[in-house]
């Protein structure tokens, strides 16, 4: 995703992954805008605590120029929540890094949910 293209992003769903390998937990949180078929993703946490403390900078509409940022906190209570194994954070990774589809996107969601 070019400058320009991060400008006009505007999050609508949020995911917050878990990854869980041997008794140590992985997290990432990744935004998707499904209207400008963007995505983003803040990766590389091992202890949820920090996570939840990273202002992320977000933007209210499309044609403003202000951005303003939340922690993750904030923006987790909202967030999908994913238990993954290996495999499916795998799959995840390569969706994420795939041209965008709706189609698969929404059927990975829906099989991994939690509820």
């Amino acid at each position: 995703m070019n400058r320009r293209q991060r400008r006009k992003f505007i999050p609508s769903t949020w995911i917050m992954a878990t990854k869980e390998t041997e008794g140590h937990a992985y997290y990432a949180l990744y935004a998707i805008d499904w209207k400008r078929r963007g995505r983003l993703s803040w990766e590389g946490w091992n202890q949820l605590e920090d996570l939840l403390q990273f202002h992320i900078p977000i933007k209210r509409k499309a044609g403003g120029r202000k951005f303003s940022s939340q922690p993750a906190a904030i923006i987790a209570k909202r967030a999908l929540h994913l238990h993954l194994n290996e495999a499916e954070f795998e799959e995840l990774e390569q969706l994420f890094y795939q041209p965008f589809s709706k189609k698969r996107w929404r059927v990975f969601i829906q099989t991994n949910r939690n509820l």
